[in-house]
């Protein structure tokens, strides 16, 4: 099912100290350095949406499960001692990628439709200094699950997405409160504890993945850990409800103080993973700006309120019910002010494309990142487009009204790349986007789903000059 290169499983205890088994000669330290280096040989076949804009949207599209809670609901199957299964999961290329890893430390991963299936029985605590986890932002998540379950870890320092600065120190705080040791060797962060215990952690930001990971690691911890100033949002919930169902004591998870009593052994358990609110959130905008009447299904609206506010107040009228929201698209909008904040604010991850359809207003609009501030590289692109809009600090400035046109433009990162497909659903003329690795680690079957509400767009390998000039840009 994953790209292995090596069926090889470890049998031997690990010294962490030295990255190498005890015993073993300098072979198996060949064989991983071998194996990583064939993995990050690897290159990504190099495509282009070409994108026919000016078509008005029509029908009905579904969200898939949540990407970021699956990153996180993945590498916390570790912690269990039989098999778990996730339904509803989606198959991008990160998670893809994080069944890879969980196979590479002796973990047994199928996919059975939207199911997937982890035997994490024979699971050993193999360190991950290079390879897939360089690639993989989520991959920290890794961290919490191998320390909560072995005492030890050694990930990689973490990829993903070039938003600027997105330092790990609250989760090292954490696992230090813990009882873990941390030490950083040759781009990579070991971690290593006696014994773990509960503790009151404070954190200085509020954080995701410092939240998630810290939950990962003391579930298993002896005692009470209590987690202030933690963050809400609905992945959070996604992954507690899981490890609850695995026998995890979780409380308040969703509010600023979460209360974990440590367990000894946590069970397999089935769980269905919470629908998308970021790809949700992603076709409300794309219907609002190149749509007539698009109903988006599978959705939680109470996630998105800050975005349906949002559009309400451009004149979008926007029909919600129990798990599907109707929106109606409309030519003359209102141009509105964005500012992104941690949950439920409005989400960092849906200001790219919001730009996009910002570009229609009237008027001129501040959209302002209060979580990354250098997440405008898409700015550029729109610029190529014809849109009128210029970077000052962690601010966008928008002159609306603009005609977009066709252009040849690259996706710097995934929400990036959502953007500049809504964007090129709204010019006119064609648009060649490149750079779609990044929009399939989170976007499921995207194209397919377009072309459901009519869309006119193709995926096409490009041609060595196209690979040239790319290269050359």
């Amino acid at each position: 099912m994953w790209d292995n290169l090596s069926n090889t499983k470890a049998t031997s205890a690990f010294d962490w100290k030295e990255h190498l088994p005890v015993g073993s000669d300098q072979g198996v330290c060949a064989f991983l350095k071998e194996r990583d280096s064939a993995l990050l040989e690897r290159k990504e076949k190099m495509e282009k949406l070409v994108i026919q804009g000016g078509n008005r949207l029509n029908g009905s599209i579904r969200v898939s499960g949540a990407k970021n809670s699956a990153v996180a609901l993945i590498p916390a199957t570790i912690l269990a001692e039989s098999p778990v299964t996730i339904g509803g999961i989606p198959t991008i290329s990160d998670v893809r990628m994080l069944g890879g890893l969980l196979e590479d430390i002796g973990g047994i991963v199928s996919i059975r439709k939207d199911k997937m299936i982890v035997d994490p029985a024979r699971m050993m605590d193999m360190p991950l200094p290079n390879g897939k986890v360089k690639k993989l932002r989520a991959s920290y998540y890794l961290m919490g699950a191998m320390l909560g379950r072995f005492k030890q870890a050694v990930i990689g320092l973490p990829g993903g997405c070039h938003l600027g600065p997105r330092p790990i120190d609250q989760h090292m705080k954490g696992f230090e409160a813990l009882g873990a040791q941390v030490t950083y060797e040759q781009g990579a962060i070991s971690l290593r504890a006696e014994e773990l215990k509960g503790a009151r952690i404070y954190l200085d930001v509020v954080s995701v993945g410092a939240t998630i990971n810290i939950m990962l690691a003391a579930v298993r911890a002896k005692g009470q850990t209590v987690i202030e100033n933690a963050a809400k949002e609905p992945e959070i919930i996604d992954v507690a409800t899981l490890l609850t169902s695995m026998g995890a004591k979780i409380k308040g998870a969703g509010t600023d103080v979460i209360r974990i009593d440590g367990v000894d052994r946590l069970n397999g358990c089935y769980h269905s993973i919470i629908p998308d609110r970021i790809e949700a959130g992603t076709f409300m905008i794309l219907a609002a700006a190149a749509g007539e009447k698009v109903t988006v299904e599978n959705v939680i609206p109470q996630h998105l309120e800050s975005v349906i506010a949002k559009l309400r107040e451009m004149g979008v009228r926007i029909d919600s019910h129990d798990d599907s929201v109707t929106i109606y698209g409309k030519q003359d909008l209102k141009m509105v002010d964005i500012k992104t904040l941690v949950y439920p604010g409005f989400p960092t991850d849906l200001q790219q494309p919001f730009t996009s359809l910002l570009t229609k207003a009237d008027g001129t609009g501040i959209v302002t990142d209060t979580i990354y501030s250098a997440r405008f590289k898409h700015v550029d692109e729109l610029r190529r487009m014809n849109a009128t809009m210029k970077i000052e600090g962690s601010t966008a400035i928008i002159s609306g009204s603009s005609s977009l046109q066709g252009a040849k433009v690259r996706a710097s990162d995934l929400r990036a790349g959502a953007a500049l497909i809504i964007a090129g659903l709204m010019a006119e003329g064609i648009t060649e986007l490149t750079g779609l690795e990044h929009v399939d680690r989170g976007y499921e079957d995207l194209e397919n789903k377009l072309r459901g509400l009519g869309a006119i767009l193709t995926r096409e390998t490009l041609t060595k000059e196209e690979m040239e000039q790319l290269r050359s840009s």
